[in-house]
């Protein structure tokens, strides 16, 4: 008899398998698999606590934000650390570009007195917290390039500033955070938002003498920059990846060839700039 071909037993997604092939523990399984995947997949913003800082004469209240995924079980919460005036600065911007759109939607009024005591904290953050549900539930707002700047500009620049000082590692953690954040905007975003910091992450991973990783990141923002011809990442990515390929032992004649194409095409065009130089640029 004919041996069956692996791919003739492959299910459709969504299909039981025959009764008679689970257990009662595969089939309880197996549903919970079927509604956690047909559960849409929505963002959470919680603020589950606070801290005040005192800096020579300046003292405020730094909000931290966790960003997670409902419907689906999210492992891993990421947060970041936001003071009321980032709210403002984020708010007044929203407001330029989509006035009619967040009519509904209130930042909490500033407080004149009692700033740092429990109770008005307390309320403050619960009222930030129901603030960022509203603009989430707002399309265009979630959809907007202010949406995600909110949450990953600031670890950016600070991660872009500790990358030209030469702190790899401090960059890294927070470049890692950003990344994260931005994976789990990406069904609202761009896969372009995700570029600058997985090419900023490989010139990390590279100079932390980690090829392995650097490959990693380097090869998951090709795609996204060859779709949308992100010229000014291609030609320094490219040679990135040959370079730690080489190194690697990995094949790398496509890319090789495809670096090629790009010079001899675009030749006086293409830029000299390593992954480096380019990452550094543009965050200056």
């Amino acid at each position: 008899m004919a041996e069956e071909d692996p791919e003739d037993q492959k299910q459709t997604p969504g299909e039981l398998p025959s009764c008679s092939t689970l257990t009662t523990k595969e089939l309880q399984q197996h549903w919970k698999q079927e509604k956690q995947r047909k559960r849409p997949v929505r963002l959470m913003f919680v603020i589950p606590s606070t801290r005040i800082v005192q800096q020579h004469l300046d003292k405020y209240v730094l909000y931290v934000v966790v960003v997670m995924r409902s419907g689906s079980f999210d492992s891993h919460r990421v947060s970041v650390e936001r003071r009321y005036s980032d709210f403002c600065h984020f708010h007044q911007k929203l407001l330029e570009e989509f006035k009619e759109e967040m009519e509904e939607v209130l930042l909490p009024r500033k407080i004149l007195m009692g700033n740092f005591s429990p109770e008005n904290i307390s309320e403050r953050r619960l009222a930030l917290q129901d603030y960022l549900a509203k603009l989430y539930a707002v399309r265009c707002v979630r959809h907007s390039p202010y949406f995600s700047e909110f949450f990953t500009n600031q670890e950016l620049k600070q991660a872009h500033v500790l990358l030209r000082a030469g702190q790899f590692p401090a960059a890294l953690e927070l470049l890692q955070t950003v990344l994260e954040i931005q994976d789990k905007l990406l069904p609202w975003q761009r896969p372009t938002l995700m570029v600058p910091t997985l090419c900023a992450l490989a010139v990390c991973y590279r100079d932390l003498d980690e090829p392995e990783q650097a490959f990693v990141a380097a090869h998951k923002a090709l795609p996204p920059v060859r779709r949308y011809k992100i010229q000014v990442y291609r030609v320094a990515l490219l040679e990135l990846l040959v370079d730690l390929g080489y190194q690697l032992g990995r094949p790398v004649a496509q890319l090789q060839d495809e670096l090629t194409t790009l010079r001899d095409g675009e030749r006086g065009e293409v830029s000299l700039r390593s992954l480096k130089e380019v990452v550094i640029h543009e965050f200056i």
